[in-house]
């Protein structure tokens, strides 16, 4: 027997109880619905459970106003379709409301059950339409960024292994900076060295260990940018990413921008990723990840102060890393490797900060005889200790 569909939750917001029991009247048959007296105890409902289709909520309430809250609702849960019951003597407060586009639609007190209900079902449909439309834009653009990220691993390991760590080292700043939107960020880093699947396996590694390269051999590397520009140029929806790649190689302090937030151009996820990049080729040169940040310190003007600060801190709450050697029949999917991994013949097979896949460990197995062990792995990391 097949599941009836849940229906759609809705927030009913007013300080008057009788009014709150009119709105369920109306509502409960064809929605989940919840009540509030007061926008703060909205606000912590909406922490609670699934998103709310639509949220519903007077304009004259203590403390604070439909306004105020519908406007901090937006902030929370910003796919939430937000109405606003208002009284004819608030109907210029409400369309100010709508006009900075906080509200979905606006009805006034007293309010025909047939609007009010006409009105919650459009809120409701529109919000379907939305989450379902994210839903397969991020399931479509997830799917394409993990085709890009597996082509490169087969095709140029050393590129796709920096990706990873950029990866990593940018995901930990965004949760150290408290950064809500982060997923053009993320991928960003993800996709950071696709142009790299151009070059040569001896070109990619001279620019993995910041070996000078050949006349010819610096053309190649030149071009990577606009390699990584045309591959992404075609996928709906990428703009954010190609932005901020497009960015990366630039400078936080220009000649007419000075450290100001309100004035700099460049986008957050450029002046992560400068940073990462600029940590992860120091640290392959034999740093270690306290020194390079201290090399990066010195660059007045290159980094966003407040991400470089954060990458310090970061740093130095890792600590030493732990290592473990392992044969390679003893690795596993999901290890993370804290050395390069090499043939017995010197050559480069896997850059480290990789996360071992299942599709590596086949490789890696079907080169067994050729594959230099042992083979070392993150095993934890000892915090740093504090100063006395």
């Amino acid at each position: 027997m097949a599941t009836a569909p849940r229906k759609p939750r809705v927030l009913c917001v007013d300080d008057e109880p009788m009014v709150l029991q009119g709105l369920t009247l109306h509502l409960r048959r064809r929605y989940e619905v919840v009540t509030a007296e007061s926008g703060i105890t909205a606000l912590a409902a909406m922490g609670r459970g699934e998103p709310f289709a639509v949220i519903v909520s007077d304009m004259r309430m203590p403390g604070m106003d439909g306004a105020e809250f519908l406007a901090r609702a937006r902030g929370a849960a910003p796919d939430s379709v937000r109405v606003l019951l208002t009284g004819h003597a608030d109907l210029q407060s409400a369309l100010s409301a709508v006009n900075e586009g906080q509200i979905f639609r606006f009805l006034t007190k007293p309010c025909p059950a047939e609007e009010l209900l006409a009105t919650v079902a459009d809120g409701a449909e529109h919000f379907r339409l939305v989450t379902a439309e994210r839903v397969l834009l991020e399931q479509t653009l997830t799917g394409a960024v993990k085709a890009l990220s597996e082509t490169l691993a087969l095709a140029n390991p050393i590129a796709f292994g920096r990706a990873a760590r950029l990866h990593r080292t940018v995901a930990t700043l965004c949760d150290r900076l408290h950064i809500a939107d982060r997923w053009s960020i993320e991928v960003a880093a993800q996709l950071s060295q696709i142009g790299c699947i151009q070059l040569p396996s001896q070109v990619a590694e001279k620019l993995y260990f910041g070996k000078p390269l050949t006349v010819a051999e610096q053309q190649l590397a030149d071009r990577v940018p606009s390699v990584a520009d045309q591959l992404l140029a075609p996928i709906p929806r990428l703009e954010p990413v190609r932005e901020i790649l497009a960015c990366q190689g630039q400078r936080y302090e220009s000649s007419d921008t000075f450290a100001k937030e309100a004035r700099n151009p460049l986008p957050l996820g450029a002046r992560f990723l400068r940073a990462a990049v600029d940590l992860d080729t120091l640290e392959a040169t034999g740093l270690t990840s306290a020194e390079a940040v201290a090399a990066m310190e010195k660059r007045s003007g290159t980094y966003d102060p407040r991400v470089l600060e954060a990458l310090a801190d970061i740093v130095g709450a890792q600590g030493n890393v732990e290592v473990r050697e392992l044969s390679l029949a003893s690795l596993r999917v999901g290890m993370v490797l804290a050395t390069d991994v090499r043939s017995t013949s010197g050559v480069l097979l896997v850059a480290r900060g990789y996360t071992v896949s299942e599709g590596l460990l086949v490789r890696l197995q079907g080169l067994a005889s050729s594959v230099l062990e042992p083979i070392r792995i993150v095993a934890a990391a000892t915090p740093a200790s504090a100063d006395p």
